[in-house]
């Protein structure tokens, strides 16, 4: 004789019922409240960068290493303003992260 256990209630997926949200629960936003296409682009672009200059240092002579500097000192700051721009535009401003 087989017995089963019974939990008393049978599990469902999650449905989406906005009526049962508590007041601070909101399932658009993302969670970091940074929008993930800026957070892609960061990491792309900054593995792009580090391997372009340490590339140069390591097959470059003096000129190269200096100009690999230059490229550093200049890029970071353009590539932390402009990902900070798109953030800034991209960010879900009905659904802003806590």
């Amino acid at each position: 004789m087989a017995t089963t256990t019974h939990a008393g209630h049978e599990p469902h997926n999650p449905v989406r019922d906005d009526r049962k949200l508590a007041p601070t629960e909101d399932l658009d936003r993302e969670p970091d409240g940074v929008p993930h296409s800026v957070v892609g682009l960061t990491a792309l672009f900054s593995v792009m960068l580090a391997m372009l200059v340490g590339f140069m240092f390591v097959v470059g002579g003096v000129l190269v290493k200096a100009l690999a500097v230059l490229i550093a000192l200049m890029a970071i700051p353009v590539l932390v303003g402009s990902l900070r721009k798109k953030a800034a535009r991209d960010r879900d401003h009905v659904h802003p992260s806590r």
